[in-house]
């Protein structure tokens, strides 16, 4: 086996530290400590991390193999990044169906976690847009899987977090666009009600949806924020394909730069900035939906200890409650959330067995790593979420518990049961390996 040791840290970077990989070539079912299909990178915990056995690197040499552009109809390599995407098909004003927050995830990422963007209540997630995919077990047998051609393997990889196989391409629908370009209305709301008073209404007249929250603001103005919603712009003219970043964090500075002082300066002006009142006007589609690839390496800005993101989803009927309790559980911990991004989660269905985004609204939080400190909030934070029957997003996920993963997904015994035997993760090794360890034949669990 061709293998070599690299730094393949997760987006988090909390544990950072050189990691066994080799080609997909190099796959090997025998292998001590199994594989693990590695795109970009993105993910914020250790859902991408296999520190026991192996990771397969997925970018090498992948390409973009067909498209279509009377029908928006895309083939390409599981490798091949959102971005390579979006700069082939813009010209023809074709654009995702469904993006992320980052253009920088692979294809093969994209569908094996089931991503969503800021248009859940209108188009579902990244999975509603697969038409099929070929999948290479490590019996060595390639399989396409669609809706109606294997398709309970189909469902189990969407959202499987590369366990179920390696996805080696996709063919993904596409949609026509007048402009890729945004015509964006932006409002500021003084308080949490303002956000829940008006989504409603919001999402049923625009294709997207998203809010701003200003984590650290108190009393009367608890949940203040910026709602910016959107439809693609009919008068927005040609759009930018996606560039380099113009600006990059090189180096991790020796302590968190995103700290309570910085981040109230920063909310208190990017707050006083947004209009009081519904302002409409267009902007580029990269700032509505990628901002942050502006700046490569922004992560590092968290300091050297890295940063937990907290992803949750609860139900509508208590979601304005749920909402507030959490904002108020991290402002009692001392902690300051740079990125607090509320939005709306509608009512379809994913074609994923495993897919996080259910009916109601997802809050997400990012805190920099402070230790002890930082997880027994996390442990506070998913108290509210379980209480309010939630669950927690796994590929933003860095410690949750496995009873925790059990209650957000009570289906994970089916994921199992569809599991590869060769590949495995470190996240499915402390949740699902701790929930059953007679599940994971061969595989060493972490507690081995």
């Amino acid at each position: 086996m061709t293998a070599r040791r690299d730094r393949f840290d997760s987006w988090g970077r909390v544990d950072r530290r050189p990691r066994l990989s080799a080609p997909l070539e190099d796959l090997n079912p025998t292998a001590q400590g199994g594989f693990l299909p590695y795109g970009n990178g993105r993910s914020y915990g250790d859902s991408c991390h296999n520190d026991q056995g192996c990771l397969l690197t997925m970018r090498p040499g992948a390409a973009i193999s067909a498209f279509d552009p009377d029908t928006g109809i895309l083939t390409a390599d599981a490798g091949v990044l959102l971005s390579d995407i979006l700069a082939l098909v813009m010209p023809y004003r074709f654009f995702l169906e469904v993006t992320p927050g980052t253009a920088q995830v692979t294809l093969g990422g994209a569908i094996a976690n089931d991503v969503h963007g800021k248009n859940h209540h209108r188009r579902g997630t990244f999975g509603n847009s697969v038409q099929s995919f070929t999948l290479l077990g490590s019996d060595g047998h390639r399989r396409t899987c669609s809706p109606t051609r294997n398709s309970a393997l189909f469902a189990a990889t969407i959202g499987g977090m590369g366990l179920t196989g390696i996805i080696e391409s996709a063919t993904i629908r596409l949609m026509q666009v007048a402009s890729a370009n945004v015509r964006q209305t932006a409002f500021r709301f003084a308080a949490i009600d303002g956000y829940f008073d008006t989504i409603e209404q919001i999402d049923a007249a625009h294709e997207y949806s998203v809010a701003w929250i200003d984590q650290l603001a108190r009393g009367g103005k608890l949940g203040r924020g910026v709602l910016m919603a959107g439809n693609h712009a009919e008068d927005g003219g040609a759009a930018k394909p996606p560039s380099a970043p113009k600006l990059a964090v090189p180096l991790s500075p020796p302590v968190n730069l995103l700290n309570r002082l910085t981040l109230k300066a920063f909310n208190g002006l990017y707050y006083g900035r947004a209009p009081q009142q519904p302002e409409t006007r267009i902007v580029a589609w990269s700032s509505y939906f990628h901002p942050l690839d502006a700046i490569s390496g922004w992560n590092r800005l968290y300091g050297p200890r890295g940063l937990f993101q907290h992803q949750s989803v609860f139900p509508s009927a208590t979601g304005r409650e749920t909402t507030i309790a959490l904002i108020e559980c991290a402002q009692n911990h001392g902690a300051a959330s740079f990125l607090t991004v509320l939005k709306r989660f509608g009512a379809s269905t994913s074609p994923g067995l495993m897919s996080f985004p259910r009916p109601g609204f997802t809050l997400t939080l990012d805190f920099a790593n402070t230790g002890n400190r930082t997880l027994r909030m996390l442990d506070a934070l998913d108290e509210i979420v379980l209480a309010a029957g939630g669950g927690l997003n796994p590929y933003k996920d860095q410690r949750m518990s496995p009873e925790m993963f059990a209650a957000s997904f009570p289906q994970w015994k089916d994921m199992e049961a569809m599991r590869d035997p060769a590949l495995i993760s470190d996240f499915w090794r402390r949740t699902a390996g701790k929930l059953n360890a007679s599940c994971l034949p061969g595989i060493r669990t972490a507690t081995a």
